[in-house]
């Protein structure tokens, strides 16, 4: 089996979003074509609520899907949809923003806020589609407990054991713990995109060492090996087929053209940009 090589480093920078949330942002407009079709990654690790509390008010979605991670924490939400709960440790949160959702995200004050929030791109035919909502509960990420290392498996699988099936992008999402000096193999898919971003601790692949807060873009092959450090490593694991589509992308909405772009802050202007209605 051939053994995937690390291609590219992007190391996590500090960003504030939202109406000041303190973050780290990992993927952005930058990385768009070499990590297709991954838009956006966001980590959220703070032991500080100033950091957070303020959160994300209302605002705009099309065109997307944002998956979000809780290891620890709690994040209340509501949209457009009329769904409301919240995001708890140990759970995910995949929403498909579409033809178009206002949505909220307000962190809870918690002893530490540790996760991340993905964006995944939708393809064109699929961009205008109904916006979906839904919840994977912790007690619905199976666990794959091997030798020095537990795999959660949110979405996709691994090694047989089976989590939550995407309505869009059939991506692979696995959150991987691993004690130290010991290593993990993730099988992949043939074709697709695959990137590992390491959440808590250092990791080392093919004898290079890799800091916490970066991901690792893999090249072509059937799967990746990592190796903890001399203390216990957390990484994310993200694989999905590339959309090799055009992107059009300003602030929440990414379409495919400039025209279809300026539509949908048309539509925001006039009052159209919701197409789905919660049903009462």
């Amino acid at each position: 089996m051939k053994e995937r090589k690390v291609i590219q480093v992007v190391q996590g920078i500090n960003a504030v979003d939202g109406a000041g949330v303190h973050l780290t942002r990992v993927l952005s407009h930058s990385t768009v074509k070499a990590f297709d079709p991954f838009l956006m990654l966001d980590s959220f690790d703070s032991k500080n609520p100033q950091d957070y509390i303020k959160g994300f008010p209302m605002h705009p979605h099309r065109g997307i899907e944002t998956v979000t991670y809780l290891i620890d924490g709690l994040i209340e939400h509501q949209d457009s949809l009329g769904n409301k709960g919240a995001i708890e440790s140990g759970c995910s949160q995949w929403m498909t923003g579409g033809s178009g959702i206002l949505h909220q995200e307000m962190p809870q004050a918690c002893e530490r806020m540790l996760g991340f929030q993905l964006w995944l791109n939708l393809p064109k035919s699929e961009k205008m589609t109904e916006p979906k909502y839904f919840e994977i509960r912790k007690e619905n990420i199976p666990l794959y407990k091997g030798a020095g290392f537990n795999v959660g498996v949110i979405s996709g699988s691994y090694e047989g054991v089976k989590g939550a099936k995407p309505h869009h992008i059939q991506a692979m999402i696995l959150d991987v713990v691993v004690e130290p000096g010991r290593s993990v193999k993730i099988p992949t898919a043939k074709g697709e995109t695959v990137f590992a971003f390491l959440i808590e601790g250092q990791g080392t692949v093919a004898g290079t060492l890799y800091k916490e807060k970066s991901a690792l873009l893999f090249s072509e092959g059937e799967y990746i090996e990592i190796t903890a450090d001399e203390k216990p490593l957390r990484f994310a694991v993200f694989s999905a087929p590339p959309l090799n589509e055009p992107v059009a992308w300003g602030g929440p909405i990414v379409m495919n053209t400039e025209a279809e772009l300026k539509q949908a802050f048309a539509d925001l202007e006039d009052g159209s940009f919701i197409k789905q209605l919660p049903q009462l």
